[in-house]
Formats: structure tokens, sequence, C-alpha cells
């Protein structure tokens, strides 16, 4: 009987041992779960960076009235290819015409008064002459010789005052041009008439926008990078230019000319300017497009 019990026991801590075997075995097998895939930062491959940013120009402005007046003629419109110097409009100059024509009246008034004292200086200084000698062959009083020599010294200082009568005569013509030149609106350098802002018979003040105009060339590309590429990029590299707006085969190539010596605290980027080299027919000031450059080790 006691053997009995013995081997019950021993079957019975036979089977256990068993069990917890069996569970020890699933707990190792269960799988254990991946570990999240790190996100990309930025664009491009792992070699390259996609910036995106606008095409500019340099020249590129509102041209405005430098006087006032009414708009009486309108010769550019959008759209309209001009050259530096070209007029675009002009104001009403009558009235500063007619004031230049008296302004060159008086110039010319005081050249002729400023001749006849030049002549009449010169009959003085020959009759100073022929005194001085008169005087000194006794035929003449010192008194004469005197009066002769302070005659002749008084029509040089009325050379001096006519002179500067007529400096400030000039002075004013030029002032009068300069003013009538304002009222023609002349383009600025070569390029393109972007917009109009003015009509015919508006009237204008100094300071009022009258044209956009925009330069064409040279493009320009202006774009930020992250703060981990201070230091690699430098003036003289080369970037691919492209915009799928326009052609996803169109590509152009635009050399770094500017680096910014900073950081932008608030964004942690940097600023760049590269400039298309070539033709570029299909890109336009304000055009967004994206700038492809290798990234440094």
């Amino acid at each position: 009987m006691k053997q009995g019990i013995m081997a019950l026991m021993v079957l019975t801590l036979t089977c256990g041992a068993c069990n917890r075997s069996k569970q020890t075995s699933v707990v190792a097998a269960a799988p254990v779960p991946a570990a999240p895939a790190a996100s990309a930062v930025g664009s491009g491959t792992a070699d390259s960076f996609v910036a995106s940013g606008p095409v500019v120009v340099e020249n590129q402005v509102d041209v405005a009235a430098l006087r006032e007046g009414v708009v009486v003629s309108i010769l550019a419109q959008p759209g309209i290819p001009v050259h530096q110097g070209q007029v675009l409009a002009k104001l009403d100059d009558r009235q500063i015409s007619a004031d230049l024509d008296a302004a060159a009246a008086r110039v010319r008034a005081l050249e002729a008064n400023l001749q006849n004292w030049q002549a009449e200086t010169r009959v003085l200084q020959a009759d100073r002459s022929r005194a001085e000698k008169l005087y000194q062959a006794q035929v003449i009083a010192k008194e004469q010789l005197e009066h002769v020599q302070y005659k002749e010294e008084a029509d040089e200082f009325e050379i001096r005052r006519e002179t500067e009568s007529l400096n400030n005569a000039k002075d004013v013509q030029r002032s009068l041009e300069l003013e009538r030149e304002k009222t023609s609106i002349t383009a600025p350098f070569d390029g393109i008439v972007a917009r109009r802002y003015v009509r015919v018979g508006q009237r204008v003040s100094v300071g009022d926008r009258l044209f956009w105009v925009t330069a064409l060339t040279p493009l320009l590309v202006k774009f930020t990078l992250p703060e981990h590429f201070f230091g690699k990029v430098h003036e003289g590299e080369q970037v691919t230019v492209s915009s799928a707006d326009i052609s996803r085969e169109a590509k152009y190539t635009a050399r770094i000319v500017q680096v910014s010596p900073v950081v932008d605290p608030s964004s942690g980027s940097m600023e760049i300017l590269a400039q298309v080299m070539g033709s570029a027919p299909e890109l336009r000031p304000g055009m967004l497009v994206n700038i492809s450059l290798h990234e440094h080790p």
C-alpha cells in the first residue's frame, strides 16, 4: 500500500514539472514587437536636398512721380518691353516750359550786358594806359590819372557782379530744365512694364506710383536651407532649378552668388541666392521653383 502511494506522488510531481516546462516554452516563443521606422526629414534623397523659392530679379521697382501734375499722355502699356530712358508717360509741362523760356531770356540778356561791360572796360583800360603816359610826361595832374584809374576799377567790379548774376541765372535755368525733365516719366532700366497705375487726365502728386517696371534678366532664385548646411554651401557652387508647373523636363543650372553669413534664429535656416545661367525662356520673375543641390558630407 505504501508503495502505491509513493508511486502516485512521483507521478504527480512529474506531471507538474512537465506543465511548468510547457508554460516556459510558450512564453519564450512570444513574438517581440518591431521598432518603429524613423521618419524622413527634409526632401530629396540621401545625398541631395530639394528646396523651393521664388524667381526674382535685382531690378524691379515702382516708377513714381517726381513732381505733381496732370497726365497728358501714356506711351507704354503692360507687357511692352522698354529700354532705359524710354518715355512711359508725360505730364502737363506748359507752365514749366514758359518759366524756362523766361529764364533763358534772362540769361541771354545778362550775357549781352556782361559783354557790354567788358567792352567798356577795355576802353577804360586804354584810357588808363594813355593817362599814365601823360602823367609821366607831366602833361596831366595826378588827380586826372586817379580818376581814370578808379573808373576802370569800377567797371571791373561791374564785370564781376554781372558774371555772378549770369551764373545765378544759368543755375535757375538749369533747375527749371530739371523740373521739365521730371514731367517725362522714363524707364529706369531695360525691362518690361508689368503694371500701369494711372490714366490720362489723372492728377498725380510727388511719390504717386505710375508704373511697375521689372527687368527680365539676370534671373535669380532665392531659397532657404536648414542650419546644418551652414559652412557646407559656398558661392560658386551649382544647383538645379526646375518647376513641375511648366515642364518636368525643363531644368536649368544656377550658380550660388550669395550665402547668408548668419542663421535666422526664429526659423533655424539660412538664406541663399543663386543666379540662373544661360537662357531660361520658361522662367519669369515671381514663379515658385524647386532648387536641388547635393549635400556634402
